[in-house]
């Protein structure tokens, strides 16, 4: 088996609730859905981020695995 494991680092809004991000993680399922690849795993971490405008960040990895 063949696999791809892919990290993005997603940035909470300053103001108001949710990510915003939906489509960023979309982007990147659905290109390697395109490449036959389909989502194994998926771990998240938080960290925060001091600073002016440095809210909440979220680590996304991803393993995909190549469908035969």
């Amino acid at each position: 088996m063949n696999y791809v494991v892919i990290q993005v680092t997603l940035k909470e809004k300053f103001l108001g609730t949710g990510s915003g991000n939906l489509s960023e993680l979309e982007g990147v399922l659905n290109e390697q859905a395109a490449k036959g690849y389909r989502l194994h795993t998926i771990t998240t971490a938080s960290a925060k981020s001091a600073g002016f405008g440095g809210g909440d960040r979220i680590q996304a990895t991803m393993v995909f695995e190549k469908l035969v």
